[in-house]
């Protein structure tokens, strides 16, 4: 009884010190506020007491993070990691409105440039949706989805909500019956942004996003013949970036999908390109595909014997060679 009367009263002081520190007499945010902002990181990392001083953290966070500055103070602290193993299905009240002030943050990081930055190379995004997904918490399930439509167009964000098939989740949202306004529209919204993206979004941009990402794998363009020759000139694109891309992959990746495909793209764009050859030798890429011969995982090595091959051969015999 005494601790749960002591971490009110914390929650409460930790709000109130929140507006008495962090307003001067001209309505800016003060030192006082970010110290705060940079506290709560530390207490994430080091709870005293997990059970009621990490709520309290974040209750008092969902208040600070209202502000700019005390955004920007929380991304330098390197908050939002300590927040990402948070964003879980919950089912007791105590763990969903923990979920809730949780998300609550991440939305209002949504707003700041960096933090959005940051959010793109943790897995927010898919912890998001899968919370989403099985959440019948409507304030949950409202924050999330504002979330969302805030992160849509922002870098890959948009590619990355149509791969994990946020589309047909917000169908499943928009045939329940919810009472708030503001969650309705916003799900009308985002249906309307991501069917945009959908439209926008061509097989090679598709493409294009899932190797800057270094998140490649078996999807059905890679082997699709027709993909390779109708986008083919696409990769010539900022000096073939992409191609520096997939040669950088090779060494860097220890993903044995990742590796394999990325011997597999090379090859095929030595078959489709009339300078392949020429233009993956000039970018080093034989050195670093020979190595992968002797990776051991055999898709590695056969897709990698597929490339040299090719890389031997030119365009003019590289079709005689099946994967």
């Amino acid at each position: 009884m005494f601790r749960r009367v002591y971490v009110e009263l914390l929650r409460k002081n930790l709000i109130l010190a929140s507006f008495a520190v962090g307003r001067g007499k001209s309505g800016t945010i003060n030192r006082g506020t970010r110290v705060l902002a940079l506290q709560h990181p530390y207490e994430l990392r080091n709870p005293s007491h997990p059970g009621s001083s990490v709520p309290t953290a974040i209750n008092s966070l969902a208040t600070l993070l209202r502000e700019r500055s005390v955004r920007a103070s929380f991304v330098a602290a390197d908050g939002i990691k300590l927040l990402v193993p948070l964003i879980s299905p919950a089912s007791t009240q105590q763990s969903i409105q923990l979920l809730y002030e949780t998300c609550l943050c991440i939305w209002l990081l949504s707003y700041y440039g960096k933090a959005v930055e940051y959010m793109a190379t943790t897995r927010v995004l898919p912890r998001l949706v899968e919370v989403v997904k099985g959440s019948t918490k409507e304030k949950v399930v409202r924050v999330i989805v504002l979330t969302f439509r805030n992160l849509l167009s922002k870098g890959a964000f948009g590619a990355q909500m149509i791969d994990l098939g946020l589309p047909q989740i917000v169908q499943s949202l928009k045939a329940q019956a919810w009472s708030d306004e503001d969650l309705l529209e916003a799900l009308n919204q985002l249906e309307e942004g991501l069917r945009d993206n959908i439209k926008r979004l061509s097989s090679f941009e598709k493409y294009k996003q899932e190797v800057l990402l270094g998140n490649l794998d078996w999807s059905p363009m890679h082997k699709d013949p027709g993909f390779w020759r109708e986008n083919i000139t696409n990769f010539e694109e900022n000096d073939f970036q992409i191609l520096r891309v997939l040669v950088t992959i090779l060494d860097t990746s220890s993903d044995p999908t990742a590796l394999a495909v990325a011997c597999y793209d090379l090859s095929q764009f030595i078959q489709y390109h009339p300078a392949g050859r020429i233009v993956a030798t000039d970018l080093k890429a034989k050195e670093r595909v020979m190595k992968l011969m002797n990776h051991e995982n055999a898709e590695v090595r056969k897709n990698a014997l597929l490339c040299v091959q090719r890389l031997f051969l030119g365009a003019k015999y590289a079709s005689f060679l099946q994967p």
